[in-house]
């Protein structure tokens, strides 16, 4: 009887322990997934700060290049198609796209002296290109969290939970056009 009794605890201590795995990991897949899907609301945190910004500065621009309308028509487009954008796939493209745009307009506003001396466009060159930066980090935080969450759920036994909890593989915020790694370039 006492050797039943000891396989029977044995048993049932594993079944408990396995419920106790599952739990855990169940648990920490969805603490990864909800960090990845913080680190793409930093992303359009500042995606939206620099949509904004960006008419600002067209609009300054437009005082001093009045004949430079086809640029400054570029960038206004490039930053509706950025700011209607879904998903991560299109967002990266959109994105890419508009920082192309933007450089153009960035090299427009050299040929205007007047212009490369305004202290608005100055300010407002200044909080983009800080804009930019935080995008860059934000990019780069939202990656390192899809990465670690697509890991986990790809991994043997988190990916028995991960299927059974309907854990799919997020996607990275990356550039996927060989065109958008290039530099833009600037022709007047």
């Amino acid at each position: 009887m006492a050797p039943l009794l000891v396989v029977l605890i044995i048993i049932c201590g594993g079944v408990f322990l396995a419920i106790l795995w599952f739990l855990a990991t169940y648990n920490s897949l969805v603490a990864m997934r909800n960090q990845a899907k913080n680190a793409w609301s930093q992303i359009d945190v500042q995606l939206k700060r620099r949509h904004d910004l960006i008419p600002n500065i067209v609009e300054t621009v437009k005082g001093y290049a009045k004949h430079e309308r086809e640029t400054l028509d570029a960038v206004i487009k490039a930053r509706n198609v950025a700011a209607s954008a879904n998903g991560v796939a299109a967002q990266a493209k959109a994105e890419g796209e508009l920082s192309g745009v933007l450089s153009r307009l960035f090299a427009l506003a050299e040929a205007y002296p007047d212009l490369k001396a305004n202290q608005n466009y100055l300010a407002l060159q200044e909080e983009l290109s800080s804009t930019e930066n935080k995008i860059a980090f934000s990019r780069q935080a939202y990656n390192d969290a899809v990465m670690i969450f697509n890991t986990r759920t790809q991994m043997i036994p988190a990916n028995i939970v991960a299927g059974m909890g309907g854990f799919t593989p997020m996607e990275m915020f990356e550039l996927k056009d060989d065109a958008q790694r290039e530099a833009p370039q600037v022709k007047f």
